[in-house]
């Protein structure tokens, strides 16, 4: 997991719909990065195997007794 780059992020952007300058896609990168690093440690080995939308239907199933 490395922190993304301004051009990464310009990328990001432009696939959102939302153009932005190359002093704006630096300043989000350098906002973000220190996030990216701080979970540097444990990339990986968070469960993220469940999507957030199965989240609703496993929560409004009832349970057969």
């Amino acid at each position: 997991m490395t922190a993304p780059t301004p051009k990464q992020i310009e990328a990001i952007t432009d696939v959102g719909g939302l153009s932005v300058s190359d002093d704006v896609a630096t300043r989000i990168a350098n906002a973000i990065g220190p996030a990216y690093e701080g979970f540097a440690s444990v990339a990986g080995t968070l469960p993220m195997d469940i999507e957030p939308a199965t989240f609703l239907v496993v929560q409004n199933t009832k349970v057969a007794k």
